[in-house]
């Protein structure tokens, strides 16, 4: 009988398997609870075999949060340089951040419920810069469809970013494991309450002779 061959496995398997444990802890119990211990402990190794993969902790968060940002980041890129019609730009930045956050929804919800601490490690500095350029991409689109009379006057573009941006992270949290949320639906949705409001306009009445 030929001897049956044990296949290694692939390193980069391997390391993104341990990222994507370690993405589910820390979007369940915190970046500041989960330990080292605790990730080598899901991924079934010893934490000392963990640093064949990582150096630290702060290089795993590193790892999970920076591919989201970069795609975020890459697509409000251009979507402002296209410079297109205001609402255009809005709806598509809305839905390049609900495809991202889908995509990466354990990456969204750790960096929505630990950017301020992360950001505050050496290694994740880059974060304070990466929520200044979102904000940026953002506010630049809400300011010229104000300057337009595309969007409301009077907006505050700042505030108007932050109510946004809340709404769109809490996206990532709505999560069924088994689950495949509707994005087309929530998009649409989520868009036309931002842009169209709740509330039905008033019809005027017919004046009588």
């Amino acid at each position: 009988m030929a001897q049956r061959l044990e296949r290694t496995p692939v390193p980069g398997r391997r390391k993104a398997e341990v990222l994507g444990l370690a993405a589910e802890l820390f979007a369940r119990d915190g970046y500041a609870s989960t330990t080292v211990r605790d990730i080598a402990d899901a991924a079934g190794i010893l934490s000392g075999s963990l640093y064949h993969h990582f150096p630290s902790k702060e290089a795993i968060a590193d790892a999970i949060i920076s591919p989201l940002l970069s795609e975020v980041l890459t697509s409000y890129e251009a979507i402002v340089a296209a410079g297109g019609p205001p609402r255009e730009a809005f709806e598509a930045l809305a839905n390049a951040s609900l495809m991202a956050l889908e995509r990466h929804r354990a990456a969204a919800v750790v960096y929505e419920q630990d950017r301020r601490q992360l950001a505050a490690l050496p290694r994740l500095a880059h974060l304070a810069d990466a929520e200044r350029t979102i904000e940026r991409a953002w506010t630049t689109v809400l300011e010229r469809g104000i300057a337009d009379g595309e969007f409301r006057g009077g907006l505050d573009a700042r505030i108007a970013y932050h109510l946004i941006r809340e709404t769109i992270f809490s996206v990532a949290r709505w999560h069924v494991p088994g689950e495949q949320p509707d994005l087309e639906r929530i998009s649409d949705q989520y868009l036309r309450i931002l842009l169209d409001g709740v509330v039905r306009a008033k019809r005027k009445k017919e004046r009588r002779d």
